[in-house]
């Protein structure tokens, strides 16, 4: 749903011509392509500790490509936390507070991303430079 409201907001309010929507959506589907790169290279490493950096370097990269990379980057992010995470923290710590924290520090690495910050701030020693 928020996909959809975003896709109309943009094309209606913002008025944007079909050469610059074509651009916007073009940017977005490489903006996910990038969050998605990320999140598989987090599966693929299963290192302790590395997940802030992977979620700010798939908003980083993401960014890159223009305002469509970085409303995908922001959507995805969101929607990661919001939904998928806070269930799955819920069943994994209870009521601890525990998923809380760490999903307002997932955020935090997620903003840094998007707003152009280097994601080697959060790499952890000893990640494969392949990563």
């Amino acid at each position: 749903m928020k996909l959809l409201t975003g896709l109309v907001f943009c094309f209606l309010v913002l008025g944007v011509s079909s050469q610059d929507w074509l651009t916007f959506l073009g940017q977005a589907y490489d903006g996910a392509k990038d969050m998605w790169r990320a999140y598989s290279d987090m599966r693929e490493a299963n290192f302790k500790n590395s997940d802030k950096y992977f979620h700010a370097r798939g908003n980083f990269e993401a960014a890159q490509r223009g305002p469509g990379g970085v409303w995908a980057a922001e959507v995805i992010s969101d929607a990661r936390e919001d939904i998928y995470g806070r269930a799955l923290d819920l069943l994994k710590h209870g009521d601890s507070g525990h998923g809380l924290e760490d999903s307002m520090a997932d955020q935090e690495a997620n903003r840094w991303g998007r707003m152009g910050g280097n994601p080697n701030r959060y790499r952890p020693p000893g990640l494969p430079s392949k990563y």
